[in-house]
């Protein structure tokens, strides 16, 4: 979206990241979205982690095309450690590079009223669903970890309990 005062707007929508390709569909159709139905002239998504694009290249793109000021919403329901502390420590970072760039950390998916309504909608839509002992599951194989990385980090309910208790402990003090 140009402005009167000559900025150019960008605005990127950032997700998670997958090893599934093509995971990012949806978040790619919300794009197009934005910009048929509202205008948006400079609208690009990427992903924090495995498959790209990333946030550091899809920037580096929009400054390209002419973006003066970017806002980065985060493809995010949940308020986890990466909108807390990963997401603006990127965004700092890409703010240093770019100091004639604008950067705007904004308001991620979170709570809405309309959530409740698109729940109720796929709670309908999925009244046809097959029993899950039916489903025919692709091999794991084929969405490698990358050395050295985790597919998934559970915590057991008592672990969880000492980590908030040390957690406590270290932000009152």
């Amino acid at each position: 979206m140009v402005r009167d005062n000559g900025k150019k707007q960008s605005i990127i929508l950032l997700g998670h990241g997958s090893r599934v390709p093509d995971a990012g569909r949806h978040m790619e159709q919300v794009a197009t979205g934005l910009k048929n139905m509202y205008g948006y002239e400079l609208v690009e998504i990427c992903y924090m982690s495995r498959l790209g694009p990333h946030l550091p290249e899809t920037f580096a793109k929009c400054v390209e095309m002419g973006a003066t000021d970017v806002m980065v919403i985060p493809y995010f329901l949940h308020d986890g450690l990466h909108l807390v502390l990963d997401i603006p420590e990127m965004l700092q970072e890409l703010a240093g590079r770019y100091p004639e760039v604008g950067v705007v950390l904004g308001q991620n998916l979170g709570f809405d009223e309309t959530l409740v309504d698109l729940v109720e909608r796929r709670i309908a839509a999925s009244a046809d669903c097959c029993d899950v002992r039916e489903l025919v599951l692709p091999p794991r194989k084929k969405f490698p970890v990358p050395p050295g990385q985790c597919e998934f980090v559970p915590m057991l309910p008592d672990e969880a309990e000492k980590y908030r208790k040390n957690a406590d402990e270290d932000h009152h003090h």
